[in-house]
């Protein structure tokens, strides 16, 4: 077996130039950081007290043991359901209109629309879900609708970003090519752009419709339905093993969903 050739120096690449604005920002961040600790009024020599550790053991033993009525499960599982549709029809109603402000936020009809329509996006992802709520409360009233439409509201902004941007990365040699052979543009972004960018948008998707599994479990705090106003209601009437069995509730909710959403995303790449 033939000993390799020693390595040309000369023919090696040059080594890559280094940025100086990276070195500030990394140095910025880090400072940022430093900065946070030192002004965060930090207690963690009250957090770890015997008299707090006394006092959550004393809490906690509270919730114990959870409330396994027969009418009371019933009520949660009603409440589970109601929380479960509030996620999946708000997440539905996002990627509909997200993809409808995607195709101006990506540039396809001119600046002036990516712009305007951006700025749209930036607005709808900025307010959170709690305050699309307490908006959305005062016209339609208590109740899941007001949530379902504070979840599309905000998931609109996030996967109007998310989809504008992977039409951006798209590759647009495919849709060109139909365009150039007389396709409509329409038809050549059906059949060339979307198929290849669809697998990323499904992905984001599911992603957002395990946070609003999340999301939709805290807005009942505010009256809009679901365990979370199931929650909010036990918590204010001091019955912490009611309020145990839905906490319970949520938790099996949020590991089921992430288990369906994990094994489609797994689906999908197969």
């Amino acid at each position: 077996m033939s000993a390799l050739p020693p390595l040309d120096a000369s023919a090696l690449p040059p080594p890559p130039r280094q940025r100086w604005s990276s070195a500030f920002l990394m140095l910025g961040l880090v400072l940022l950081v430093v900065a946070s600790f030192v002004s965060l009024p930090w207690k963690m020599r009250d957090f770890f007290s015997a008299e707090a550790i006394r006092t959550t053991a004393e809490f906690l033993r509270g919730f114990t043991p959870p409330e396994l009525a027969p009418a009371f499960l019933r009520k949660v599982m009603i409440a589970t359901l109601e929380t479960l549709s509030m996620s999946a029809l708000g997440t539905l109603i996002a990627a509909v209109f997200g993809l409808v402000l995607a195709l101006p936020a990506s540039g396809r009809f001119g600046g002036v629309a990516r712009s305007a329509v951006r700025s749209v996006l930036n607005v709808l992802r900025a307010i959170p879900e709690l305050v699309w709520a307490s908006i959305l409360l005062i016209a339609s009233g208590l109740g899941p609708f007001a949530g379902t439409l504070a979840l599309a509201a905000h998931t609109t902004g996030v996967l109007g970003r998310l989809f504008a941007d992977a039409l951006e990365n798209g590759s647009p040699a495919p849709e060109a090519a139909l365009r150039n052979n007389g396709a409509r543009p329409m038809v050549a972004f059906l059949y060339a752009t979307l198929p290849q960018t669809l697998p990323q948008m499904v992905s984001y998707m599911l992603y957002r419709w395990e946070n609003n599994i999340r999301a939709a479990a805290i807005l009942g705090v505010v009256g809009a339905g679901g365990l979370g106003q199931l929650l909010k209601y036990h918590l204010s009437l001091f019955q912490m093993q009611s309020a145990a069995t839905v906490i319970i509730a949520m938790l099996l909710l949020v590991a089921g969903v992430d288990a369906i959403s994990f094994w489609l995303r797994r689906a999908m790449t197969r």
